[in-house]
């Protein structure tokens, strides 16, 4: 027995004598130099017409990156009680932002939505600030309304009404595939809570058919709905994306047609680089490239919610529901992501989380990871893995 923990001691990918998750941070500059491979070779014909450079959009993405490492060793030495003590601040930047992209002049509008404000270095997306927002606000509100929102009837409805908020503005971008991941991470907030189970599933429900109506309500997305159910039925409309993205797929095979030999990002594949950059993925590194990012992503968050059951098992409430709060956003976002590209799902504006291009999405998704970290640390440090090191 001794010799089998012995084995297992020198086989755990993060040895319980460090003070950090040593398997999540790996995940995460895995995911980010798969990415920034992925976008330089998707770039390249798009950055050559645009800009009369090859590699404009892998230089940004490299800068990008660069950032984002930045950013989550920022995150990383800010304790978590920041988080749980200026809730209220970081939600209400979040709606300002919000306010502020609608406003002409300080909006950019870019393929008819209004999404972006214009910084020095790359256009800032708030619904990427948007979603940390609230899953930090949640994260405080369970915490603090523990007992009411398990207990007392309708308790379940103030969180979705703080969600609509959020939501309603980013509606008006217009941006549904955003305000869906919100109710994605309010709905398993509550459900990792433990709310009164009838209105669980009513709010669920509710939630469900209104994103129906606001998709079948405008003719624009009511397209984008039904074109995906068979994309080849309009090859050169509706379905010109999803065409393109399933030939992709089609020619990767299993082990693909090799770093650099995509067909469909030679201005075939609209959005290549961002939104149907795993497509690219699946045609250069087949079947077998896509299922090894999805292991990446997979394993990034189970260590997600395995840091969130451990916060809560130490009677650390704000640090799990945050962290599990994050594990929602993440896989869900991949989930979309991969499922638009394969023809699973409707085409919405998601990126694959710390592998599509995008400055803003990168860099919160990064912030998120060194969260993560930060929690998972301070766990360690209550867990008493301080004192072991100083035995060592």
């Amino acid at each position: 027995m001794q010799f089998i923990e012995k084995l297992k001691a020198q086989l755990r990918i993060t040895p319980n004598n460090l003070l950090y998750d040593r398997a999540l941070l790996w995940l995460f500059l895995s995911l980010l130099v798969i990415g920034l491979i992925a976008v330089s070779s998707a770039s390249i014909p798009v950055g050559a017409r645009l800009f009369n450079d090859s590699f404009y959009f892998a230089k940004r993405d490299a800068i990008y990156v660069v950032l984002s490492i930045f950013a989550c060793y920022t995150v990383l030495n800010i304790p978590t009680t920041f988080w749980e003590k200026y809730y209220g601040y970081i939600f209400w930047i979040a709606i300002i932002l919000l306010v502020m992209v609608l406003i002409p002049g300080i909006g950019s509008r870019i393929n008819g939505a209004r999404r972006w404000i214009p910084m020095i270095f790359f256009n800032f997306q708030p619904a990427e600030f948007a979603k940390l927002a609230l899953t930090c606000f949640l994260a405080s509100y369970f915490t603090r309304r523990y007992d009411e929102v398990r207990s007392r009837k309708l308790s379940a409805l103030k969180p979705f009404i703080v969600m609509g908020v959020l939501g309603a503005l980013l509606l008006l971008q217009p941006d549904l595939g955003s305000t869906v991941v919100l109710f994605v991470i309010t709905f398993g907030l509550l459900w990792i809570v433990g709310a009164n189970l009838w209105q669980f599933l009513a709010l669920g429900c509710s939630g469900v058919l209104l994103v129906l109506w606001l998709a079948i309500s405008s003719a624009y997305r009511f397209k984008r709905l039904t074109g995906f159910s068979d994309p080849f039925k309009d090859p050169y409309g509706t379905g010109f994306q999803l065409s393109n993205s399933l030939m992709a797929f089609g020619r990767g095979e299993i082990t693909g047609e090799g770093l650099g030999n995509s067909i469909q990002k030679l201005e075939y594949l609209p959005e290549a680089h961002t939104d149907f950059v795993m497509a690219v993925v699946g045609e250069e590194f087949g079947l077998i490239g896509i299922l090894f990012v999805i292991a990446l992503l997979a394993l990034l968050v189970f260590r997600a919610m395995k840091i969130g059951r451990e916060s809560l098992q130490l009677e650390q409430r704000f640090k799990g529901f945050f962290a599990f709060g994050i594990s929602f956003w993440i896989f869900f976002q991949g989930f979309v992501n991969l499922g638009m590209a394969l023809g699973l799902l409707p085409t919405k504006g998601l990126t694959f989380p710390l592998v599509s291009y995008g400055g803003s999405s990168l860099i919160i998704m990064s912030v998120c990871i060194g969260i993560l970290l930060r929690i998972d640390h301070e766990n360690r440090l209550m867990r008493g893995g301080h004192a072991r090191l100083r035995d060592d």
